[in-house]
């Protein structure tokens, strides 16, 4: 039987603007992180990020917040894949409120992991559709840096 790792596939570097923050609700705190662009480097994959996609992250009572971003990239070779991202930032309450005041706070203090999903068309980027992937993740005020594995 075949053991279970991980392969570095590429990055994702995912240019961000404010939040548009909707204020609790019903099942939490809602915002909207709009996604403006950036770009995909590595080594099975690279190209950009497309404008207009978007986080929409749910922050519960206990302060996790639920992440599910919804975007596009496009190859190199301009063929475009769909991406659904979904993930958990937890941090102490403390380093919450430093990252909600726009203060860049290092990776070592919050747990920040995504599974993302691709849809790709057939042809030299269909592999991406049939292969699962986890990604660690890390930010500043402006970008959120994916680094994308393949789970072989």
């Amino acid at each position: 039987m075949e053991r279970i790792g991980l392969s570095f596939a590429f990055e994702i570097r995912a240019d961000i603007a404010p939040p548009l923050d909707g204020g609790p609700g019903r099942a939490g705190h809602r915002r909207v992180i709009p996604i403006t662009g950036g770009s995909v480097e590595g080594p099975r994959l690279t190209g950009r990020v497309v404008p207009g996609g978007a986080d929409y992250e749910l922050q519960r009572a206990d302060g996790c917040s639920v992440v599910e971003a919804h975007y596009a990239l496009e190859a190199a070779d301009g063929t475009p894949i769909y991406i659904r991202n979904k993930g958990l930032f937890v941090a102490p309450p403390a380093v919450i409120a430093r990252v909600d005041s726009g203060e860049p706070v290092a990776p070592d203090q919050y747990y920040f992991r995504t599974a993302p999903v691709f849809d790709a068309p057939d042809g030299p980027h269909g592999w991406l559709s049939d292969r699962l992937f986890v990604a660690e993740a890390r930010f500043t005020p402006s970008v959120v840096t994916l680094r994308v594995f393949e789970v072989t």
